[in-house]
């Protein structure tokens, strides 16, 4: 790589993290008016596999308290869960005034994976369908800010990263069987899609197209789009001043060496 290359390479990392920074500022500028006006977000990432979505929530949620920008990930649902009203194991995530809640894979599993796979009948794959913008209007109804997101990313740059994953031991646990066969079924996963957003993209609660063939920008155009969607100030932050220690020079502490300390390898 030439030099010139190396300088623009570099300029391009720094312009990333720095309008990151400016994003995670605003992030805690609205996490503060969440908190102060009660109000009730939800956020919910859909898309294909690999197409970046978990990379984004973890940039979203960096700055933030986890008390209150809380994540939900949900697993295989329990045979229990599987006798439930399909809606109920996501209902109890919901949040409390003050809260966000970011869904990583959500009620969508149904229309997507779910369907695919074979996981559901088709009565309930139709049911479904038919009472998932219900169901969302109520939660909008309800005072909820419902906001979702699918990431959309080509075939060759799925692929890309799916190699990635196969060839780095730091994201093998990232790919699954399932991955394999979400390649192999990359037509009924198109015909899903396309059919989930016919019935569930309304005018109350839209779908919103991240384009994620660049992770980067995905993530700045994700959390930009989110701040223009949810109006807020800015809050003024209270000055801390930091208290003086109390006076403890008359308590004498055991020695150091009754404690069990870790090895300092580095």
């Amino acid at each position: 790589m030439k030099d010139s290359d190396k300088q623009n390479a570099k300029k391009k990392k720094f312009n990333y993290e720095l309008e990151l920074a400016k994003l995670h500022t605003e992030l805690v500028h609205l996490q503060e008016w969440v908190k102060k006006q009660g109000l009730k977000v939800v956020i919910v990432f859909e898309g294909r596999d690999a197409s970046g979505k978990g990379g984004t929530i973890k940039r979203f949620t960096e700055p933030l308290n986890p008390r209150v920008c809380k994540v939900v990930a949900l697993g295989v649902p329990t045979e229990k869960e599987k006798t439930q009203w399909y809606f109920q194991r996501y209902v109890q995530y919901l949040p409390a005034a003050g809260e966000i809640v970011l869904f990583d894979r959500s009620w969508y599993n149904r229309a997507g994976v779910e369907k695919v796979m074979g996981f559901c009948t088709e009565d309930e794959y139709n049911e479904f369908l038919r009472s998932c913008p219900e169901f969302e209007r109520m939660l909008v109804r309800s005072g909820i800010i419902l906001l979702k997101y699918w990431f959309s990313v080509s075939d060759a740059e799925q692929e890309r990263r799916f190699k990635n994953r196969i060839s780095n031991p730091l994201k093998h646990w990232k790919f699954s069987p399932m991955d394999l066969e979400s390649r192999s079924r990359w037509l009924e996963y198109s015909k899903a899609k396309d059919v989930m957003f016919a019935h569930t993209d309304t005018k109350q609660v839209p779908w919103f197209v991240v384009n994620s063939d660049n992770k980067k920008k995905a993530r700045l155009n994700c959390i930009s789009h989110v701040l223009s969607q949810i109006p807020y100030k800015r809050m003024e932050i209270d000055p801390i001043e930091l208290p003086e220690l109390p006076d403890y020079k008359s308590y004498v502490r055991p020695p150091m060496d009754y404690q069990t300390f870790i090895p300092e390898k580095y």
